[in-house]
């Protein structure tokens, strides 16, 4: 990857990117509500489970196939996976968190191009995967520097609403941090590797955590 690639990849997977995603947790905080998660290690087992069993086996391939709709040019391939994506979304919230994320990408594209992208304009509800692939492709990003810039954004993400929720001090949240997203190579050699019929999100406690967390009283995330 050339290096100017490489600091548009990094301004894409930055937490200052404005796209909301610092106020999502993902169920970790209804996780942390249950007792599930209370500490570091507990952390550190929940956010790499997570990782591993939906988002680097479904979300990550997914993103890595509207790369390849946008590099062809093929609207209809890039709109057939972000509406797949979208119905694998099992809670209300997590739905209305990826549309959001995507809606909020898509209008930092245009405004950082000074235009209306046609190629974005064709989804009409577009998920945060396939705003990030189109920006990542736009950026002359290769696909597998993208993957494992989005896979440790998530984890970023993750880590950060631990050391809000439990909470976790400075140094816990980097260990923990460190030591899941070492994983990262490993996963997303494994996610490009996966067939359209071996794209899996069995994550049912994620889901359980999403279904009480749009109910639970007191809470800091939207998801």
């Amino acid at each position: 990857m050339s290096t100017d690639a490489l600091v548009r990849l990094l301004q894409l997977a930055s937490p200052t990117l404005p796209v909301g995603a610092y106020s999502y947790s993902q169920g970790l905080e209804a996780a942390i509500e249950n007792g599930d998660v209370r500490d570091a290690d507990s952390a550190q087992r929940w956010i790499g489970d997570v990782l591993a069993l939906s988002v680097a086996s479904l979300e990550g391939p997914v993103m890595l196939r509207l790369m390849r709709a946008w590099q062809d040019g093929d609207p209809a391939a890039a709109r057939r996976w972000n509406d797949d994506f979208l119905a694998s979304r099992e809670t209300a919230e997590l739905r209305a968190e990826t549309l959001q994320m995507g809606y909020s990408l898509r209008k930092l594209i245009e405004g950082l191009s000074a235009g209306a992208e046609p190629s974005l304009q064709a989804i009409d509800e577009i998920s945060f995967p396939a705003a990030f692939a189109f920006a990542a492709h736009a950026s002359g990003i290769p696909a597998s520097d993208a993957l494992a810039g989005y896979l440790f954004a998530w984890v970023e993400n993750q880590a950060l609403a631990a050391s809000k929720a439990i909470p976790l001090g400075q140094t816990d949240t980097q260990r923990l941090l460190r030591d899941v997203a070492a994983g990262i190579p490993a996963l997303a050699e494994r996610a490009a590797r996966l067939g359209d019929d071996e794209l899996s999100n069995f994550a049912p406690g994620l889901a359980l955590a999403s279904c009480r967390h749009e109910t639970q009283y007191s809470r800091l995330f939207r998801s």
